[in-house]
């Protein structure tokens, strides 16, 4: 997966994010719990995430919802 854009959230629950959006692949790195990837996420989506209040509730409330297929990588 080639980064493309890495973004540091003052989140409780997520860490960080890494979004390629040429392969539309989100990576995840919750506060210990490890990293997942997102695959087929469009950039509408992690925008929402990054512009929401609480990028753990929203991720938890909405993001979830959309059930984008995923993988542990870590």
């Amino acid at each position: 997966m080639s980064v493309v854009h890495h973004v540091e959230l003052d989140s409780e629950s997520i860490e960080s994010l890494d979004y390629d959006p040429d392969d539309c692949v989100l990576e995840v790195r919750f506060r210990g719990d490890g990293r997942y990837r997102y695959f087929d996420v469009p950039a509408e989506v992690v925008i929402e995430l990054l512009e929401a209040e609480s990028a753990g509730a929203w991720f938890n409330q909405q993001f979830k919802a959309f059930g984008f297929d995923y993988q542990r990588v870590d």
